[in-house]
């Protein structure tokens, strides 16, 4: 690795002058990660209070056909509902874009999307898991097979983000 040279007192000159009249910028970004573990344990249970946590089991491995686009319906709920789905008759109402956060992250998004499509009587979500490692690819579907209020889900259309995305189709009471 190469070391950089320090800075001469002339670049140093030429560097107060040229940004001479600035002024520093507020952050106004809060991340996440640097939150206090007490603050952390406080959100932990407002979530669980507002009925926000579903445990997803990742030892659970539910029977996925593994020819064509990932597809799942639950045993009591029509096949046509897939073709439904696949065919594009159910836009979805909501969408979560999962790219990039952790497996934890993502079930807790998961678990919250769930939680609102069933409070705002939402029927069909679009879960975009992207498709990087294939890690939340595969993860997700075996999430959304566990949830009792999930009746199918299909791999999107092009339009809703092809196979980096599920349409997911949803029991909410109306």
């Amino acid at each position: 690795m190469k070391k950089t040279p320090p800075l001469t007192d002339d670049e140093r000159q030429l560097f107060r002058d040229a940004v001479k009249g600035t002024r520093q910028i507020r952050q106004d970004t809060i991340s996440a990660d640097f939150k206090p573990v007490k603050q952390k344990r406080q959100l932990r249970l407002e979530r669980e209070n507002l009925g926000l946590e579903h445990h997803f089991s990742d030892e659970f491995h539910p029977h996925l056909e593994s020819d064509g686009p990932m597809r799942y319906v639950r045993a009591d709920v029509s096949r046509f509902e897939l073709k439904k789905l696949r065919r594009g008759d159910y836009p979805p109402e909501i969408l979560l874009d999962v790219h990039g956060m952790s497996q934890t992250q993502a079930k807790a998004e998961l678990s919250a999307l769930l939680s609102a499509c069933e409070r705002d009587n939402l029927h069909v979500a679009c879960v975009m898991h992207g498709i990087g490692k294939h890690i939340l690819k595969q993860r997700i579907p075996a999430w959304l097979a566990q949830h009792p209020r999930v009746r199918a889900f299909h791999q999107a259309s092009r339009e809703w983000g092809g196979d980096s995305a599920l349409l997911v189709l949803l029991d909410v009471e109306e």
